[in-house]
């Protein structure tokens, strides 16, 4: 297990000598962070991706990205091990030192694990019904589960997978989405303090840095809409918790230019006033990372994406991305090596300016 954390020093020490163009990092939480992450979401749950995956990682961190993003379920437990090993190899070779990286995981959905020949419901029954870990009524129609039982093992699982003894940032994955379709929106924020009480808790053990909340609709929907969370709310429910220095830090939602609600839908409310969930978060101190930055690569069809500059079209994408006021880094899977260098060419030119990013806005909302 590799011992440590990103620290302020460890990850202004990574920017300093990565080589790339300072503006690319930003300050938060008094840690220095790459206005780009990488994502470890899709693939097949096989040897050969495994490797892919690592390899992607490595490069990612080599070329300056000190932001890795992965959650359990990805490729049923998989995705966690590579990106753990590819920090374990780049920590053995003294390319870089665990303080320097900022690595993020996800816990609530169910998942099997691809390395046990198990089908998926039998390995739920072993690994979590039989041990006491799940009881029936705990997992959703949506196979989510938020109990403090279960994330606390899969908590356990994940620090094992990544070979970690703590985790930077522990996101509760999609628990709006995955809940309420089967418990009361009253019965859920019960259920979310009970999460933030044990992350806390966890805190304490010295397992997470922080927690926050990966998610698709609650803060990009209109308030009537059953899937809708107050950013505001889950942000006071934090602090009732876990006091001032609670570890609500962060959250993740999609954001590209198709899905643009996060900068342009007012979803939000801060003190009654309607605003975007980006403004929200900046004004209450919420870092923002976000995911499908290409849309999985259908963004980068022909004529799909907004011409702008001369940019290659995902660099173009990240660049707006990551120049939104409010966002600390789009998260972009890659696998190849060539998507890699690709899309990291946006680590050689500095983000927009607020200006220019604002004239950019009028001209594609006009």
């Amino acid at each position: 297990m590799i011992t440590g954390f990103a620290t302020p020093d460890g990850t202004k020490k990574f920017a300093q000598n990565s080589g790339v163009n300072q503006e690319n990092f930003k300050e938060f939480q008094n840690l220095t962070l790459s206005n780009v992450g990488i994502g470890t979401y899709l693939g097949d749950a096989d040897a050969r991706t495994d490797e892919l995956v690592t390899s992607a990682v490595k490069q990612s961190i080599l070329s300056g990205v000190n932001v890795v993003d992965t959650a359990i379920n990805y490729r049923a437990q998989k995705a966690e091990r590579s990106v753990g090993k590819a920090i374990s190899e780049l920590v053995e070779e003294n390319k870089i030192s665990r303080d320097q990286i900022f690595v993020s995981t996800k816990n609530g959905y169910v998942t099997n694990d691809a390395d046990v020949q198990l089908g998926f419901w039998e390995y739920v029954k072993e690994e979590y019904a039989q041990k006491g870990v799940v009881k029936e009524g705990d997992i959703t129609s949506g196979y989510h589960c938020m109990t403090t039982t279960y994330l606390s093992d899969q908590l356990d699982r994940s620090l094992k997978n990544l070979d970690l003894e703590c985790v930077d940032l522990m996101y509760l994955h999609n628990a709006m989405e995955g809940q309420i379709k089967d418990v009361s929106r009253e019965q859920f924020l019960k259920n979310l303090q009970s999460v933030f009480e044990l992350y806390e808790q966890k805190r304490d053990e010295g397992k997470i840095k922080f927690y926050g909340m990966a998610t698709w609709e609650c803060f990009r929907v209109a308030n009537d809409n059953p899937q809708y969370l107050s950013l505001e709310d889950t942000v006071n429910m934090a602090k009732k918790v876990g006091g001032e220095n609670n570890g609500f830090k962060f959250i993740q939602l999609p954001f590209n230019l198709y899905y643009d609600q996060a900068l342009l839908g007012k979803t939000q409310t801060i003190e009654n006033n309607p605003v975007s969930v980006l403004e929200s978060a900046t004004r209450l101190g919420i870092g923002v990372f976000t995911s499908v930055p290409l849309m999985q690569g259908r963004l980068l069809q022909p004529g799909v994406m907004p011409e702008f500059s001369d940019l290659k079209p995902s660099v173009r994408a990240l660049q707006f991305i990551r120049s939104s006021p409010g966002v600390l880094a789009p998260l972009i899977g890659q696998k190849s090596s060539e998507h890699v260098s690709e899309n990291l060419e946006v680590m050689k030119i500095p983000p927009y300016s607020e200006d220019e990013f604002l004239g950019l806005v009028k001209k594609l909302t006009s």
